[in-house]
């Protein structure tokens, strides 16, 4: 069984990579021996679990994986590493930063993080980007994943061989999968509609805001530029402290998100309850836009629900319309229909709340 992750991937075409990785990636896309597309994110998984109940528990592979995610389209080959080690280390120190110590311990004893720090301080001296091609969010997708695609992009596979919404072949009868690509050039300009579309939209306030990125969506969720990657950055607590704390300033290079101050004084308070402050879902939102900024322009970008659609029946993912809704409330707050903006987040909300209580539940 996979686990209950869904996945934002960046693929790049071969152009974007220097030699001689180009030439390793392009012989890697014509071999026989690698994973499938179908069979990738199990093999991933299968390689995770083999490192997670060794004795001692292996953090992070020796080297980087030479494994990578293959989309082919219009003749172009598209990459997208595992890029397994750093992630590895990034997961760490998210659970080290969230989990008390002592229960952190349990799960990778401290000598053992211990050596991953340093081993990742080593790393990253000597490449000091921690960019990756994936992000993660367990139990859920955050709700900014929805905004850089379009309904017509939407592909279901429910495991009997359907064909997706749209209209590509199934890779295998036994999948199962949901999922999205677009291209980068849409993407960008969907993040860009939708943060000014929040921006002049919504009413202010100091209500709170149930940000999506209050499950730690991997550092997976944008690192190198968001305060999520800085913080996963601070995995050792204790001798690389310093080196920590360099990196974590190295990373800083963005503008801070824009406070949001004043009030509207057309805001209505039912509204203002049901969406939060303006601020809080443009910051959601910069962040995805920041972390596509970082890839190559004519990159396709893949939202995958993963292991999610092992948790919802058959009907859940015909009916989940995710996309499609974040698309219409976007356009509801352009068009001045608030109304309509907040009873389709709302919807979305309720949507989602059932499977992140599976996680608290578990």
């Amino acid at each position: 069984m996979l686990p209950y992750a869904a996945y934002l991937r960046i693929y790049e075409p071969l152009t974007a990579f220097a030699e001689p990785e180009r030439s390793r990636w392009a012989s890697y896309a014509a071999s026989h021996e690698r994973p499938r597309r179908v069979s990738a994110l199990p093999a991933e998984h299968n390689e995770a679990m083999r490192r997670v109940v060794a004795v001692p528990p292996i953090v992070a592979p020796v080297t980087e994986s030479g494994h990578a995610y293959v989309r082919r389209a219009d003749g172009v080959i598209y990459i997208c590493p595992w890029q397994t080690r750093l992630r590895s280390w990034l997961a760490l120190g998210r659970l080290r930063a969230t989990l008390p110590p002592a229960l952190a311990n349990t799960f990778v004893p401290r000598a053992v993080a211990d050596m991953a720090a340093v081993d990742f301080a080593r790393w990253h001296a000597r490449s000091p980007s921690i960019r990756t091609n994936i992000l993660t969010a367990t139990w859920h997708v955050p709700l900014a994943w929805f905004v850089p695609f379009g309904p017509p992009e939407r592909w279901l596979v429910l495991g009997g061989g359907s064909a997706g919404d749209a209209g590509q072949p199934t890779a295998a009868a036994a999948a199962r999968m949901l999922m999205y690509v677009t291209t980068m050039v849409q993407a960008r300009r969907r993040v860009a509609r939708a943060l000014a579309a929040v921006r002049h939209g919504l009413p202010s306030g100091p209500h709170p805001y149930p940000r999506d990125d209050a499950h730690p969506n991997g550092a997976d969720s944008g690192p190198g530029t968001s305060r999520d990657a800085r913080r996963d950055a601070n995995i050792d607590a204790g001798s690389e402290a310093s080196a920590d704390a360099s990196m974590d300033s190295s990373m800083d290079q963005r503008p801070p998100r824009r406070a949001w101050t004043g009030q509207r004084a057309d805001a209505r308070p039912d509204a203002q309850d049901a969406v939060g402050p303006p601020s809080a879902a443009v910051g959601e939102i910069e962040e995805v836009g920041w972390w596509l900024a970082e890839f190559h322009p004519r990159s396709l970008v893949e939202l995958d629900y993963g292991g999610l659609v092992f948790l919802l029946g058959d009907e859940e993912l015909r009916s989940d319309q995710s996309v499609a809704e974040v698309a219409a409330a976007v356009t509801g707050l352009e068009t001045g229909e608030l109304e309509l903006a907040v009873a389709l987040y709302r919807r979305l909300r309720e949507r989602w709340r059932p499977l992140q209580a599976t996680e608290s539940a578990s």
